[in-house]
């Protein structure tokens, strides 16, 4: 079902191809099952009140995200496939839609937090209700079978999408409260061995094709493949660590106009950065909150939580800047297959690892997402998906930038090598990082 994201299905594993026969859609229905419950395992560790908690205008409640994706396959597949399918409630549509105006207005996402109703019991019952139907209908292929097919398999990925926001917005929930609770205890590794310094992999460039190709789940912003020349250049073999950081504001970083875009200048004085996201002093120390709770910052960690702004500023600081998407996705597609040795959400560590030791590059996926310099804008030829589901991602091609490789809270079979995330430059709530590129 999912795309290979380096060679030797390091990533995930080989995507169906042609129509799908109902042996296929048995492995489809296994496969929306366990989707839909790693959704609900993320949740586990929460206490009740955990769910409702609206820490900012990007954080979503829990419940807001459970039953936001449980709507998504009421919306699109349970009542254009499904006759006789009755909503669950006839507002809810109103309540869980995000952003998908052909389907009609919807509650202000800054709002979400203020909703005591639906009760978290009956957002569960809804998933229940939309899990049964969607079993029958997956149970009884019929003549839209291809269709389904690939609406569920945008479905699983949207989910996946949410199952990461849920994790950083559990981040951000738990890191603003003046208790410093814990999601769950640490796991082991955090304190790693220095990785050494930084070294230079050197990239060939020349003329070389992009975006997703071969069978397998692709977002459509992904394509159309194309081609595009790259000069040589070098890429950094790992993210740039805590102490690295530190270094850059021991030397002025946040107080350095120079350094800066104007915009990011400007975030700086308004927002009063002088840190990444959740650092704070602990005398003359930094410590960081994690969902682990607050301990002292590890030195040989990879930084996240840093914005556009902060990880452009770091690459002129460094001397040096930030890869393009491009350069990013031609230096992960020559990589060895070290370089997918990854720390996904699946591991259950819900916090970036020291760099492991090898030769080349490493984290390129996992750990962190890989601020890129590329806006986010469509590649030659893109058009969006008619209907509703062709809001998912084109409307969002302005004023954002591109992150390239996954992280911590990213689920591995959603990952490859042509995936496009993004995000506006100033935002620090996800687990984004540094890579640095040079001229080769």
């Amino acid at each position: 079902m999912y795309d290979r994201a380096v060679q030797g299905d390091t990533i995930a594993p080989e995507a169906r191809a042609g129509r799908p026969s109902a042996p296929e859609f048995d492995v489809l229905l296994a496969e929306y099952r366990s989707v839909r419950a790693f959704s609900e395992e993320l949740c586990r560790p929460l206490a009740i009140e955990d769910y409702v908690v609206q820490s900012m205008d990007d954080v979503s409640p829990t419940k807001w995200h459970l039953g936001h994706v449980s709507w998504f396959f009421e919306t699109f597949l349970l009542l254009p496939e499904l006759g006789g399918y009755e909503p669950f409630h006839p507002r809810f549509s109103f309540v869980f839609n995000s952003y998908y105006n052909a389907v009609g207005e919807r509650h202000p996402r800054p709002q979400r937090g203020v909703l005591a109703r639906p009760t978290v019991a009956e957002v569960l019952a809804y998933r229940r209700h939309v899990d049964r139907h969607m079993t029958r209908l997956l149970a009884n292929v019929s003549a839209a079978a291809e269709r389904v097919a690939s609406v569920v398999e945008i479905g699983l990925h949207h989910e996946q999408q949410h199952q990461e926001l849920m994790v950083t917005d559990f981040k951000h929930v738990f890191g603003v409260n003046p208790l410093h609770p814990a999601y769950r205890p640490a796991s082991a590794g955090g304190n790693g061995a220095p990785p050494g310094p930084l070294e230079w992999v050197p990239c060939a460039g020349g003329l070389r094709w992009f975006g997703h190709a071969g069978p397998g789940f692709a977002y459509d912003n992904e394509g159309p493949r194309h081609r595009r020349f790259l000069p040589p250049y070098r890429l950094a073999d790992r993210l740039v660590t805590n102490g690295e950081y530190v270094n850059f504001m021991a030397d002025g970083g946040y107080r350095r106009p120079e350094l800066w875009l104007s915009d990011g200048w400007d975030a700086v004085n308004r927002e009063g950065w002088e840190a990444p996201l959740y650092w704070s002093r602990d005398g003359s120390d930094w410590q960081q909150a994690t969902l682990s709770g607050l301990r002292p910052l590890a030195p040989s960690e990879p930084v996240v939580h840093v914005s556009y702004f902060e990880a452009d500023a770091y690459a002129r600081w460094a001397g040096v800047r930030l890869p393009t998407e491009f350069e990013w996705e031609a230096a992960a597609m020559d990589a060895t297959p070290a370089a997918a040795v990854a720390n996904f959400v699946e591991e259950k560590a819900f916090h970036p690892r020291p760099c492991p030791p090898s030769a080349g590059l490493r984290q390129l996926y996992g750990d962190a997402w890989e601020w890129t310099a590329s806006d986010y804008a469509p590649f030659p030829g893109y058009r969006p998906a008619p209907g509703a589901l062709g809001e998912y991602n084109g409307k969002f091609m302005c004023n954002q930038y591109v992150l390239r490789g996954g992280s911590c809270a990213t689920p591995r079979a959603h990952v490859r090598a042509t995936y496009r995330n993004f995000f506006p430059p100033g935002k620090r709530w996800q687990f984004s990082g540094i890579r640095l590129a040079d001229e080769g």
